[in-house]
């Protein structure tokens, strides 16, 4: 049951996007807010359009990346999943390093499932798509696993901070 909830957790944090039109630090809050609102009515085909392409790549290119999150979250919903709240709380200054505009966006998510409430306080790595003119998003807490970032961004670096994670599970009491 940990490892659906971590599944969800990872795909809700690494696919909250947005369409953006600029790489300002306002555009960006915007941008990550209609993502959190993508992310809450479940579109996914929004949603992957933001995700940074290499980590589709990854996960077997766009097609099979929704067929994956689709199921996932069918077979949540079955189990009584709930998806709460994806608030977005701020997003930090914007760099340029290494080519890419960068930032870091906090979010706040909150899900229910299986008689518990799980709240995560967490960080995208938001970059810059200057060809299409919107920001891709990931999870910035998986970039502290240097094999997983070697595959994803190699040779990557940044000034940015990367807090930790913060999630907290609780039961639900009747």
């Amino acid at each position: 049951m940990m490892t659906n909830i971590k599944k969800v957790l990872l795909v809700v944090l690494i696919t909250i996007s947005a369409n953006g039109f600029s790489q300002t630090k306002t555009d960006a809050l915007r941008d990550a807010k209609i993502a959190s609102k993508a992310s809450l009515e479940m579109d996914f085909e929004t949603v992957l359009k933001h995700t940074l392409p290499s980590l589709l790549d990854m996960m077997g290119g766009k097609d099979a990346a929704l067929k994956v999150i689709a199921s996932t979250f069918e077979n949540m919903k079955t189990q009584g999943f709930i998806f709460e709240k994806a608030d977005i709380n701020g997003v930090s200054e914007i760099v340029k390093e290494q080519g890419q505009y960068r930032c870091i966006v906090e979010g706040f998510n909150q899900m229910v499932i299986s008689q518990q409430r799980i709240s995560s306080k967490s960080t995208l790595l938001g970059i810059y798509n200057q060809a299409d003119n919107y920001w891709w998003f990931i999870e910035a807490n998986k970039l502290k696993n240097d094999a997983l970032t070697n595959q994803i961004l190699p040779d990557f670096k940044t000034s940015l901070e990367i807090p930790d994670d913060d999630v907290k599970v609780e039961p639900i009491e009747n």
